[in-house]
């Protein structure tokens, strides 16, 4: 599969080791744009329409290159979990979503400009977490930092003490749907 230099939007350590796994070169460029919340979009909506704006602000600064923006977050019904402002919102996440199954959507955006090519699109998990004591759920914040993930976990941080299905892609639940984004790569990519 031949790319055109390859951009990853995102200053993520996780997506970038979950891309690494397609053994594609790229480089990592932050993309830095604010996130959007607006109560008329979708979850998948607003997945995308956040990862395009990290993408679009990359691709304008280096037309040449193929920009890849992601966008992560978790939903619970209609609500949405961001990342937490401080432990006792994190705290406050996971309490609501014990015992439940909720939504991880990544919204991911494929820009190069100077092609005129794009392809934006979601993938959603369906996570199932244990039922958890408020013991159980201290436990868990003490043993990863939450504020830097929506839904104030991480599945591959000791996630098994609180997930108990998945139902999807996994490493869509880390950041980064990676089959997905794999062939939307060799669908990009020409012979």
């Amino acid at each position: 599969m031949k790319l055109p230099p390859f951009i990853l939007a995102s200053t993520s350590p996780r997506r970038a080791e979950l891309l690494r796994q397609l053994n594609v070169s790229f480089q990592v460029v932050p993309g830095d744009a604010a996130e959007m919340a607006h109560e008329h979009l979708s979850p998948w909506e607003l997945c995308q329409l956040n990862a395009h704006r990290k993408a679009r602000l990359v691709a304008k600064k280096i037309p040449d290159a193929l920009v890849l923006g992601a966008d992560t977050l978790v939903f619970l019904g209609d609500e949405i979990m961001g990342k937490p402002a401080d432990i006792a919102d994190a705290r406050r996440m996971l309490t609501r979503l014990q015992g439940r199954t909720h939504q991880v959507v990544t919204g991911i955006s494929l820009i190069h400009l100077r092609a005129h090519r794009e392809r934006i699109f979601a993938v959603s998990t369906d996570v199932t977490f244990r039922p958890l004591t408020t013991g159980q759920i201290n436990d868990y914040l003490s043993k990863m930092n939450p504020l830097d993930k929506a839904g104030a976990y991480a599945i591959q941080e000791h996630g098994d003490l609180i997930v108990s299905e998945i139902s999807g892609s996994f490493s869509n639940v880390v950041g980064l749907p990676v089959e997905r984004v794999g062939e939307e790569l060799k669908n990009w990519g020409t012979p």
